[in-house]
């Protein structure tokens, strides 16, 4: 629930101009997410977004510059694996992550901002994501990250 609902607000900052946390906790609530405002302060400081100034006057918030986004991604994404996936296995170039139901999507999305090397590309459902590598003798360094995401 809290990778999609962090999606969602990165989602939210991009397109909307959300200048308070009670603008934020109004947005999610008409996406039917309900939300406190503490949860939302703490949202806020985890996805690591800044106040930036509007072009009439006043802020609104905004993601990260990114290399202050990669870098919380990191963390967010070891953070998702030791919380969300519960096995890893691999056959040929193709690596599976099974996951807690509904967290899938939202490590897919943090493992596709991290741009690894020889990954070239992930697909998600709501439980698994397959991960391909290019080549296939690069699966062990891909693994070896993945599983020291989960220590």
């Amino acid at each position: 629930m809290k990778s999609k609902r962090h999606l969602k607000i990165m989602d939210l900052v991009k397109d909307k101009a959300v200048q308070t946390q009670e603008d934020l906790t109004n947005a999610l609530k008409e996406e039917g997410i309900d939300v406190t405002q503490a949860t939302i302060s703490r949202d806020i400081k985890q996805l690591g977004l800044i106040k930036i100034p509007m072009k009439g006057g006043g802020y609104k918030y905004s993601l990260p510059p990114k290399q202050r986004e990669k870098i919380n991604a990191t963390s967010r994404m070891k953070r998702m694996f030791q919380d969300s996936v519960v096995n890893i296995d691999y056959s040929e170039n193709l690596i599976v992550i099974n996951t807690l139901p509904g967290t899938a999507q939202g490590i897919a999305a943090l493992l596709d901002s991290t741009e690894w090397d020889k990954v070239i590309g992930t697909i998600a459902g709501d439980d698994t994501i397959l991960i391909i590598v290019k080549p296939k003798d690069a699966v062990d360094k891909v693994l070896e990250k993945l599983e020291s995401l989960t220590l």
